[in-house]
C-alpha cells in the first residue's frame, strides 16, 4: 500500500469542524476484538494524529448493556443491524452531521437505508455478511444442502456452531419453514424442541474462532460467520461451502456515535476514514467480509472477489432475510438459547 499517498490525502481532506470546540487527539472505539485491524487503526493515527483507544465487547447485548448505563467512555462503536436498531430507538445514539462525511457518496447504495435506519441519520454501514455451513467432504460422508442436514445423527459431535441465539434459533425456525424473526410462543416452544434434538451433534460452541475448529479436525462441519467461513476455506480450500436451501440470512455491521460520545468531531473523522477505497479494501481483507465502499474492489486481489465465502451470488440475497430487533421477544429467545445450552 502507498502508505505515504494515503496518508497526505488524509491530511488534506481532514479539516477540523467549526462545529464543536477542538477536542483532544483521542478516538474511544468500542467493537468486537481484532474487529479494526491494527494497520487501518496504524494510518489512522498517523493520518490525523489522532490516538485510537480500542475497547473490545463480546456481544451485541453486552455493548447496548454499557449504552444504556449511560457510559459516555466511546466514540464510535462498531455493532449488528438489530443492536443498531434497539439503541437508536432508545436514543442513545446522534444523529450523523453528513457534512463531516466527505465520502458518504462512496457507500454502495444498496447498503442504505435499512430497516434499522431507514432515513440514514444514525449509521454507516461497516461490513456486510452472510452466516454459511462449512463442512469437510474428508470427514462427513453425505452432501449437505441446508440446515436440516445439521441435524443428520452422522454428525453426532462433531458441529461447531456461532454462539448466538438468534441465528441458531433462527436457523431451526426457518427448518420448519418459519422466518428468523418469529413472534408467536406456540412456534417458539416447538422451535424450542426440535433445537433441542441438535444439542448431541453440537461438539463446541465457537463464535470467535470457528475456523480452527474446522481446521484441527476438532469439527467436521460448523455454522459460522462469512467471515470465519473464509477463514478456514483459505487453510483448506478442498472444504465444502453452503448457500442453505432454506434462505440465507445476512447482516450489516455499522459504525455508530453515541448520544453523549466525547469526541464527536473525532468520530465522524474516523468513519470519513474508513470510506476511503483502498482503506476499505485493506479493512476487508483483513476482516474477509464483502466491502460496502464502491471501488474498493479495485484494490482487492481476484482470489478475494471469487471468494465463495465472501461474495455469495446476489440471487440469492434477493431473499435473504435480516435478523430483527424483537423487543420483549428477544428475552424469550435468549431464555430458550440459556435452557439449550444447560441441556434442560
Amino acid at each position: 500500500m502507498k502508505k505515504a499517498l494515503i496518508v497526505l490525502c488524509c491530511c488534506l481532506l481532514l479539516v477540523p469542524s467549526p462545529v464543536w470546540a477542538e477536542e483532544e487527539k483521542v478516538l474511544n472505539l468500542f467493537t468486537w476484538e481484532l474487529y479494526v485491524d491494527d494497520q487501518t487503526i496504524a494510518d489512522f493515527e498517523s493520518a490525523t494524529g489522532i490516538r485510537v483507544q480500542y475497547t473490545p465487547f463480546d456481544s451485541n447485548e453486552a455493548m447496548l448493556s454499557k449504552l444504556t448505563l449511560g457510559s459516555n467512555e466511546y466514540d464510535v462503536i462498531i455493532a449488528s443491524d438489530y443492536a443498531i436498531n434497539i439503541a437508536r430507538k432508545d436514543g442513545l445514539l446522534q444523529k450523523l452531521d453528513h457534512s463531516l462525511i466527505t465520502r458518504y457518496d462512496k457507500i454502495d447504495p444498496v447498503l442504505l437505508s435499512p430497516y434499522f435506519d431507514p432515513d440514514n441519520e444514525y449509521s454507516v454501514p461497516y461490513m456486510s455478511g452472510t452466516p454459511l455451513i462449512v463442512y469437510n467432504p474428508d470427514y462427513v460422508d453425505f452432501e449437505i444442502t441446508g440446515y436440516e442436514d445439521l441435524w443428520d445423527e452422522r454428525l453426532r459431535d462433531s458441529l461447531v456452531v456461532m454462539d448466538d441465539a438468534r441465528n441458531i434459533i433462527g436457523i431451526t425456525l426457518k427448518t420448519m419453514g418459519q422466518s428468523f424473526n418469529v413472534t408467536d410462543d406456540e412456534i417458539l416452544a416447538q422451535a424450542a424442541e426440535k433445537l433441542a434434538l441438535l444439542r448431541p451433534n453440537i461438539r463446541t460452541f465457537n463464535s470467535d474462532t470457528p475456523d480452527a475448529d474446522l481446521n484441527s479436525f476438532e469439527c467436521y462441519a460448523g455454522y459460522m460467520y462469512g467471515q470465519y467461513a473464509a477463514y478456514a476455506l483459505a487453510e483448506n480450500p478442498d472444504l465444502k461451502v453452503v448457500y442453505p436451501k432454506e434462505g440465507v440470512g445476512f447482516g450489516i455491521d455499522s459504525l455508530v456515535i453515541p448520544a453523549n460520545a466525547m469526541h464527536p468531531e473525532n468520530a465522524h473523522l474516523f468513519i470519513d476514514f474508513l470510506l476511503q477505497p483502498e482503506i476499505a479494501a485493506q479493512v476487508a481483507q483483513a476482516q474477509q467480509f464483502r466491502s460496502p465502499v464502491l471501488g474498493a474492489e479495485e484494490f482487492l486481489p481476484e482470489e478475494f472477489l471469487n471468494d465463495p465465502a465472501i461474495n455469495i451470488p446476489s440471487e440469492l440475497l434477493t431473499d435473504a432475510e435480516f435478523i430483527m430487533d424483537l423487543g420483549e421477544y428477544e428475552t424469550k429467545f435468549q431464555n430458550i438459547w440459556t435452557d439449550f445450552k444447560l441441556g434442560k
